[in-house]
């Protein structure tokens, strides 16, 4: 029997196959660095933004949040890409997404390997002022990707639009 953390790692693997697809499409495109780059709108998030943001995020809860012992990697991309930051001009290559996907996601994986149904109700230290549980943050992980996904996906169609 599966525990709930591995029914949340299969959800994950899930959805991630969906952002690997959008990342892919950019990939395929004449100029993926156009792509990428491109704004909606005055002050909006371009593809790169959103999920590059996915990534980052994925490696602050790895360590900051679940395991502060932990060193978390790209702390430069840290401040442009986490949560309250403000998209700037310079989207990063579909490749480095693509590196920062994979490897945050392991240390997310690795992180939680370390977690067992027992904690699910533990608010982690890094939280508290939120109160999130264990619990909670496997939900805003899961709801987290598709938000974002779901954005890219929308922005590169419009982009493709035009």
């Amino acid at each position: 029997m599966s525990s709930i953390i591995d029914l949340y790692v299969q959800q994950y693997e899930f959805f991630r196959e969906r952002t690997l697809a959008t990342l892919d499409r950019v990939r395929k495109m004449s100029d993926p660095n156009a792509a990428l780059r491109w704004r909606p709108g005055a002050g909006r998030a371009h593809v790169g933004w959103q999920l590059m943001h996915i990534a980052i995020t994925e490696e602050i809860f790895a360590t900051e949040r679940l395991a502060p012992a932990k060193q978390g990697e790209w702390l430069d991309l840290w401040p442009r890409f986490r949560g309250g930051s403000t998209p700037d001009d310079k989207a990063p290559t579909a490749e480095m997404i693509f590196a920062v996907m994979k490897e945050s996601r392991e240390h997310l994986l690795a992180t939680l390997s370390e977690y067992t149904e027992e904690r699910l109700d533990e608010i982690p230290e890094a939280l508290q002022e939120r109160g999130w549980t264990v619990q909670k943050v496997l939900d805003v992980i899961a709801w987290h990707e598709g938000h974002h996904q779901g954005q890219a996906h929308l922005t590169l169609n419009l982009f493709e639009a035009l």
